[in-house]
């Protein structure tokens, strides 16, 4: 009979918990990521329709996105700015990122813009 050590045993479980750990908390970092390139997509497509959609109801169904998506409230201040041969939307919150041992602050600055 030969015996083994449980060295490889534990080895494999500190890896599987270094795996697990890691995407647990990427996860949470790609949520915060996924959210802000859905809020900014909808702004472009807003924007390519600038044309026939007024300013407060691009305004409003941005507002509504936003709270669904459970962004800041910041983000539902939206600065839209139209001339005659260009039209621009922004906004600009921060989302707290939680990691082991410390909370990150990461700005987002979504825009859209188009010409006529």
């Amino acid at each position: 009979m030969v015996m083994r050590r449980g060295a490889t045993k534990l080895g494999c479980l500190v890896t599987t918990l270094l795996v697990v750990a890691a995407a647990y908390f990427g996860f949470g970092i790609a949520e915060v990521f996924v959210r802000a390139y859905r809020f900014e997509d909808a702004m472009k497509t807003q924007a390519r329709f600038a044309r026939q959609i007024p300013d407060d109801v691009m305004r409003r169904h941005l507002r509504t996105l936003a709270d669904s998506l459970g962004l800041p409230e910041e983000a539902g201040a939206l600065r839209i700015r139209r001339t005659a041969s260009k039209f621009e939307i922004s906004a600009e919150y921060h989302e707290m990122i939680e990691l082991p041992g410390m909370v990150r602050s990461v700005r987002f600055n979504p825009s859209a813009s188009t010409t006529f």
